[in-house]
């Protein structure tokens, strides 16, 4: 091999490895929080086939959208449906997954609804109808929620706060609920405990391999891309603060968040109403089918026990 090949070899490899470096640095990270990332709206949405029970009896409920203005003076969308009994029980914020929104909660909004209950489902920042592009992972939206309860109070006279949050909103309602005590309850389902734990899980998931030392860093690119502090994205953290009644739940078949997460979260919330439901054979996406009707009936009773 001439001089020549050899000087064109080594050119073509340090561009590669540059290109690399580049796309390391800049850009794979926002493929973890940037929502509205451009490749990242080619992902297949997030489908949570959870709303797929409950009851076919569905009923009209009153319903009011409404936009407010996050601490960071973002407009986010909310929807309240309210109780469809004379009295009102109490007002469950709903926090869908990643990559959905409001209206993952569909049908338990009709659940909630006839058993007494006003529900808002909440579009997370950058995510359906609110503004934003970055999630990030419970660090700003516990504080978007706070604000949600403070609007709420003056505006609709609402109080008895809870929070019904699956995957990604369960581990944000989890940071919230250790953040603002006004929630006073709060339904949890397939969380994760740490933000970086479950990224580096994700690698080994959907690459077949995982190496910490670089999940840990686009992690942290990300956290400095959209600005938040990656380190404050751990539910297990807020767990602690947590004396309100809570029921965790999580699928013993989940292979996104795995249930040990679940657990951990549980055994770090010192609150003497606690309760852990495992899901025998139900996988991430399906804990409400799995369940059916004898759990809905088990989230009744927490809830009337509030």
């Amino acid at each position: 091999m001439n001089k020549q090949k050899v000087k064109l070899i080594r050119r073509i490899v340090l561009f590669v490895i540059t290109i690399g470096i580049l796309l390391v640095h800049f850009f794979v990270p926002r493929l973890i929080s940037e929502i509205r990332n451009p490749v990242v709206s080619l992902i297949k949405r997030n489908r949570n086939v959870n709303h797929q029970i409950v009851s076919n009896n569905s009923h009209k409920i009153k319903q009011k959208d409404f936009f407010f203005s996050s601490f960071d003076n973002l407009k986010l969308s909310a929807q309240i449906s309210y109780s469809s009994l004379g009295s009102v029980k109490g007002t469950i914020i709903l926090l869908h997954g990643i990559r959905s929104d409001k209206h993952q909660f569909k049908n338990a909004i009709q659940f909630l609804s006839k058993n007494g209950y006003n529900s808002v489902g909440l579009d997370s920042r950058a995510h359906g109808k609110s503004e934003g592009n970055f999630c990030t992972f419970g660090v700003n939206e516990k504080r978007d929620i706070k604000i949600l309860i403070d609007y709420l109070s003056e505006k609709e006279n609402f109080n008895h706060f809870g929070v019904w949050g699956q995957s990604l909103g369960g581990g944000i309602g989890l940071q919230a609920m250790g953040y603002d005590k006004r929630i006073e309850f709060g339904i949890i389902e397939s969380t994760f405990s740490d933000f970086k734990t479950i990224v580096n899980d994700y690698f080994d998931l959907h690459a077949g391999f995982s190496y910490s030392p670089f999940s840990n860093y686009l992690v942290n690119r990300t956290g400095e891309i959209a600005e938040f502090d990656s380190n404050d994205a751990k539910p297990i953290k807020y767990c602690k603060s947590i004396n309100q009644p809570i029921l965790l739940v999580h699928g013993n078949q989940d292979k996104r968040i795995n249930i040990k997460y679940g657990r951990a979260n549980f055994s770090a919330i010192p609150s003497k109403r606690k309760e852990f439901i495992e899901i025998d054979s139900a996988n991430h996406s399906n804990v409400w089918k799995v369940g059916g009707e004898t759990y809905f009936n088990r989230i009744l009773k927490f809830l009337n026990d509030q």
